[in-house]
């Protein structure tokens, strides 16, 4: 059989980029239905309950914000536009060798 007779399936890259980016919106979406649980299993964050809201609500309000960025940030690479946020960091780490 010559290369030409083989058939090669691959999935489109963009097809794992949907993957991650829901599986990344589900992460965001269970940190943000679940914040409550975390803060009474892992505690208070004093810089969140100094900065965002007195009582245990700073900690809830800091797990919820970073379940929103999660999300965010998800539907940014499913789409294709990741780039635009980690472009910048590239040259903090140097060019790609």
């Amino acid at each position: 059989m010559t290369r030409s007779m083989v058939r090669v399936h691959r999935r489109p890259p963009e097809i794992m980029n949907i993957f991650w980016g829901l599986i990344g919106v589900t992460v965001g979406v269970l940190v943000i239905k679940y914040s409550i649980w975390i803060t009474e299993n892992f505690g208070t964050i004093e810089w969140a309950e100094q900065h965002l809201r007195g009582g245990m609500a700073g900690t809830i309000s800091f797990y919820r914000i970073v379940g929103i960025v999660i999300i965010i940030l998800s539907l940014m690479y499913m789409f294709g536009s990741f780039g635009i946020i980690a472009a910048p960091l590239g040259s903090v780490f140097g060019p790609p060798k």
